[in-house]
């Protein structure tokens, strides 16, 4: 199952949501009830041959602006983990 990105703006929120291609997506923010717009990103594609995508993400960056990139990040969205819904009862 792929994982699609959705962002609320009000909330300066990113969730992270696993569904399937054909399930609906996800339209409400949890959070404040707002609408969700889905972000586009890119198929992790690994051209050179790198061990992890943390090496691959900060490959040419110094440890420095990496710390400082992170930060920055960190003080505008705050990225939630959706787990996807249980369609069985546990004990079936």
């Amino acid at each position: 199952m792929p994982v699609y990105q959705y962002e609320c703006t009000p909330c300066q929120v990113v969730y992270d949501v696993l569904h399937g291609m054909n399930d609906p997506p996800l339209e409400i923010c949890p959070k404040c009830g707002g609408a969700v717009t889905r972000l586009i990103s890119a198929p992790r594609l690994n051209r050179y041959n790198f061990s992890g995508p943390t090496e691959a993400k900060y490959a040419k960056v110094s440890p420095r602006e990496e710390v400082a990139k992170e930060r920055e990040l960190q003080k505008v969205y705050e990225r939630i983990w959706l787990p996807p819904p249980v369609k069985h009862e546990p004990w079936d």
